[in-house]
């Protein structure tokens, strides 16, 4: 007679690999230079938050208010960024390819040497920023106006 062994299957592990920071105020926060890469931020508050040089790729930001934020440097591609207040950012020479901004504001935001290869933005945002967009982003390559469609 022989013996089945049966052993139990391993658990499954969760695939999110950042920070859970949803709906927390983050106002004035230094993330600057952090690798926040697949964290969330969905519906945080963070008013003059530092995310400059900062790794944001594939982060959730959805709904949530970043105004007079620095995003100077900072990886955001592939961010979901839906309804997100970003009225005053900076977002000089930092990635944003990809991006879903949906519904966003970007009033009087900063976009030099921004690089928005691939974003969804709605119309009017991308021709706000198109007034004032300029450069070329240092580590892609991508000129500003271009990228966004201008």
């Amino acid at each position: 007679m022989g013996l089945a062994l049966l052993l139990a299957p391993a658990p499954a592990r969760a695939e999110f690999s950042g920070v859970d920071y949803t709906l927390t105020n983050q106002n004035e926060a230094d993330f600057h230079g952090q690798d926040l890469a697949n964290t969330s931020f969905a519906g945080a508050t963070g008013r003059h938050a530092n995310f400059a040089g900062a790794n944001l790729h594939g982060a959730i930001l959805t709904q949530a208010a970043f105004p007079q934020a620095s995003f100077r440097g900072a990886d955001l591609s592939g961010v979901l960024m839906d309804k997100v207040d970003f009225s005053g950012a900076d977002f000089s020479d930092a990635v944003l390819s990809d991006v879903i901004a949906a519904g966003s504001n970007f009033a009087g935001a900063i976009v030099t040497n921004a690089d928005f290869s691939e974003a969804l933005i709605d119309r009017a945002d991308q021709l706000q920023l198109c007034r004032e967009a300029e450069g070329t982003n240092p580590r892609t390559g991508a000129d500003t106006r271009l990228s966004l469609n201008c």
